[in-house]
């Protein structure tokens, strides 16, 4: 580090992409799906990274936190450890134990000593100390003639209490909102890039085109997330679908992942460099932005989720700004519906379209990282990309970020911010929404019981990710393999659907009045419909036909099937890179090629 600050200055020279390329990663164990632990074990997990939060931001010294919490510095240094090697959340939680390890060897009267102790000594306003609690356990079990348990024991217990509960009950409950409750009213200060990410929705004023007849289908909707620091637009998710939970996974995706490869499949010139996960994201009190979904998979990343206020505009004005400046930019392309009715009067908004939705595409992120990254923004007094560049790099007054961290698993963190369904796993598969989905990997998990030695046995429920765009195939992520698998429909014979067409074929059969869900007639259903779209014979149907047959086809195309096809499933972490612990990813010595630098 000390190297590091006499190097800074004007004239050091950073490639962001090429630098990633040049680390070396060691090999990295892969942590738990973000939807495979249960809240006990996710309170733990978080409990834990609430403690270590201070040392990975620098604001502590591991000693400082072994005094203030007595936790040991072993145990510290194995929590960043994890933390350091994964990245993620969920690998601070404790590991899966089987047979006898992991279990209380205590007798059931000691067992329950321990417990009223801390029940009524630990947790009280007291605050005793784990030494005074482990002197009144041990009165306690020789008042009862039992063996006194080991001061470890004891210890063990207390440190399995969620820090949340500790907070409520050894001091106030306010203390523990304010400390476990997203921030309302304000948002942390967006002092260096991706400190704050806003995020937000709104409908294009443009009317698009299939791809096929050139025909309009209407109007498409754009997420997209911002970084406040620097004003860099960190990634966006156009479709024809309304808002919801799979857009702004897919928006978060693709803010988090680079987007070098993104921008070369789209022949798109020009440079991208914002990637990585943010501190905190900042979203209004929508509905798509309180899902589960989303709730986990930022726990699991160790990202801050923040709400907006209600009837407070400003504290979103930043993404605000910024979705007038792109609005702006598209009233002047040719299909524009401007911003209101008076301004369309005397034009064909439709007899003009002439965009795609992949052509729409291209032409946002070229105007992006072509012009807005590069225009004088008031607010900061610079360019997005230079104060990007300089929240990296550093200057004489700030000392620079340094590099992001690599994703090692592109395709898990792509399915984590999926939307997903708990099932068991029976004899024929797993069934969602009456479709069979069936693959060997789910066979050992057949018939498996939450507690196989209960006297009313209930069967475990697993965690599917589900693509809405292609509902051929869920994901299952294997508890003990640690990977994501496709599981295809049990009947491949079935032709690929969007949630959307499945969601209106059972709407059908319920007017019908088919109330029972019937894999065969669902499909025959589909097929029907299938051939009444083909013989439209008005414009009213031909149009919908087209924006359903876009749909569909931006769907599919997109989807993570062709992602999880494309790419190999990854059994053991990429070690295409070494990773040096000991480097904090700020490798700016032997760098020539400078990414924020116009002239290299």
């Amino acid at each position: 580090m000390d190297q590091l600050k006499k190097k800074r200055g004007k004239g050091v020279s950073v490639d962001i992409a090429g630098a990633v390329q040049q680390v070396m990663t060691e090999h990295v164990p892969t942590a738990l799906s973000v939807t495979d632990l249960s809240e006990a074990d996710w309170a733990i997990a978080k409990q834990r990274y609430d403690i270590i939060q201070p040392i990975l931001t620098k604001e502590k010294k591991v000693f400082e936190v072994v005094l203030e919490t007595g936790i040991g510095k072993t145990n510290l240094y194995r929590w960043l450890d994890k933390f350091d090697k994964t990245g993620c959340v969920s690998s601070l939680a404790n590991e899966k134990k089987s047979g006898g390890r992991g279990q209380s060897r205590l007798s059931a009267e000691v067992e329950s000593i321990i417990q009223s102790v801390i029940e009524t000594k630990y947790l009280s306003r007291q605050k005793l100390r784990p030494k005074k609690i482990y002197l009144d356990v041990a009165l306690k079990c020789r008042e009862h003639g039992v063996d006194v348990p080991g001061y470890h024991t004891i210890w063990n217990r207390v440190n399995s209490i969620p820090m949340e509960i500790r907070l409520q009950r050894r001091f106030d409950p306010s203390i523990a909102k304010n400390k476990f409750k997203p921030l309302e009213g304000s948002f942390p200060g967006a002092d260096y890039p991706l400190a704050v990410v806003q995020i937000d929705h709104t409908p294009v004023d443009i009317i698009v085109v299939d791809e096929v007849h050139r025909q309009p289908v209407g109007k498409p909707w754009i997420t997209v997330a911002i970084d406040v620091y620097s004003r860099m637009v960190v990634g966006f998710y156009i479709s024809l679908d309304p808002p919801g939970a799979l857009g702004t996974g897919l928006c978060l995706s693709h803010a988090i992942l680079p987007k070098d490869i993104w921008l070369a499949e789209r022949n798109i010139e020009g440079q991208w460099p914002c990637h990585g996960l943010m501190r905190s994201i900042h979203m209004d009190n929508a509905r798509e932005f309180h899902g589960r979904m989303l709730e986990r998979a930022c726990q699991e990343y160790g990202i801050e989720i923040n709400f907006r206020p209600v009837a407070t505009p400003n504290y979103g004005g930043h993404i605000e700004r910024l979705m007038g400046t792109l609005m702006n930019e598209i009233h002047a392309l040719p299909g524009t519906t401007f911003a209101n009715t008076k301004e369309r009067k005397y034009y064909d908004s439709e007899e003009k379209a002439c965009f795609t939705i992949k052509e729409l595409e291209v032409w946002l992120a070229t105007y992006i990282t072509g012009i807005y990254h590069n225009k004088l923004h008031k607010g900061i007094g610079t360019t997005p990309y230079s104060k990007y560049a300089e929240g990296i790099i550093g200057n004489k007054d700030q000392l620079g970020t340094g590099l992001a961290r690599p994703i090692n698993n592109t395709l898990k963190l792509k399915l984590d911010f999926m939307p997903y369904v708990e099932r068991s796993v029976q004899v024929y598969g797993v069934s969602v929404d009456g479709i069979c989905y069936y693959h060997d990997v789910l066979r050992k998990w057949v018939h498996t019981y939450e507690n196989p030695n209960a006297k009313y046995k209930t069967l475990k429920k697993f965690m599917f990710k589900r693509d809405p765009r292609d509902i051929s195939a869920i994901y299952f992520f294997d508890p003990e393999l640690k990977d994501y698998f496709c599981i295809p429909y049990r009947n491949s014979a079935h032709p690929s659907i969007t949630i959307w067409e499945h969601k209106r074929i059972l709407r059908d059969l319920k007017e019908k009045g088919q109330k029972a869900i019937n894999e065969e007639r669902l499909f025959e259903a589909y097929a029907q419909l299938q051939r009444l779209e083909a013989a439209a014979a008005n414009s009213k149907a031909i149009a919908k036909k087209l924006r359903n047959d876009t749909r569909k086809d931006e769907s599919v195309k997109n989807s993570i099937k062709q992602s999880f096809n494309n790419e190999q499933q990854p059994t053991e972490p990429d070690t295409t890179f070494k990773y040096d612990p000991k480097v904090k990813y700020l490798p700016f010595d032997d760098l020539e090629h400078d990414p924020f630098n116009q002239n290299s």
